[in-house]
């Protein structure tokens, strides 16, 4: 049985995208076949981290939600984009970058429905163990959706005012869903800050496991997710916290 995880923000900005390809690195390097899907269709970004130009993409999401492939179509192994000798894979499902198809989706919307039903065969088509989601930021039905059919929910926040009120709302919401593992994820807070203090304030706070505590990293900025941090930098202390997230999420 696949484990189906979301990885969410109330605000964008907060690092999801990366968060969300780096976990699925350490997974797929332990032997697990993962997969991302990008739903977040009006800012889709997580398949720059895999190297993917608008030419490389193909069948996306969008055309799936129209009708035009079936998503499997649109599934992309990446894994030998990243590594090679990697024990498990990694597929990728993007979201198209095409102006004309975001403004599509703008005008027109599609079927939320059709989302847990691709999500299912995915699991079914590529033999997965993990099934990640790189949700929209905020709360809308295609959110919802894939915080209600999740194993598993990671909300990443800064340590920041405006995350801190958003990620209580969605808190909230993920409790009346009842998500079987609620976590969240700290990310960027700044070297100055005591990591250990800041997971217990954050744990205490809204009452919920924290997976772990990002701090910012220079490194990681000047990768500019130009690949896959955990990857490039695989003895880096950044990477460790990385492998601990994972391991929360599926254990």
């Amino acid at each position: 049985m696949a484990t189906i995880i979301s990885i969410h923000s109330y605000r964008g900005g907060t690092g999801k995208s990366n968060t969300t390809a780096n976990i699925a690195a350490v997974l797929a390097q332990k032997g697990m076949r993962v997969c991302i899907i990008d739903t977040d269709i009006l800012s889709p970004g997580v398949h720059v981290l895999f190297g993917l130009k608008e030419d490389d993409i193909g069948h996306s999401l969008n055309d799936y939600l129209w009708g035009k492939c079936n998503i499997e179509d649109a599934a992309r192994d990446v894994t030998m984009r990243v590594s090679e000798g990697m024990k498990g894979k990694i597929y990728l499902v993007p979201s198209s970058m095409k102006a004309s198809d975001i403004a599509k989706v703008l005008r027109e919307g599609y079927d939320v429905g059709l989302l847990n039903d691709g999500y299912q065969r995915l699991i079914e088509k590529l033999d997965l163990d993990v099934l990640m989601i790189d949700t929209h930021p905020g709360l809308n039905e295609e959110t919802l959706l894939s915080i209600a059919i999740s194993d598993a929910l990671a909300i990443i926040l800064r340590p920041d005012s405006q995350d801190y009120q958003g990620t209580a709302v969605t808190v909230s919401v993920a409790r009346k869903l009842d998500v079987p593992k609620l976590m969240l994820i700290v990310n960027k807070a700044p070297s100055t800050l005591d990591l250990v203090d800041v997971k217990k304030r954050v744990a205490i706070s809204y009452g919920c496991e924290v997976a772990a505590v990002f701090p910012h990293s220079d490194e990681m900025m000047i990768l500019a997710s130009e690949g896959i941090f955990a990857l490039r930098f695989p003895d880096h202390p950044f990477t460790e916290i990385v492998r601990q997230a994972a391991e929360a999420l599926i254990s």
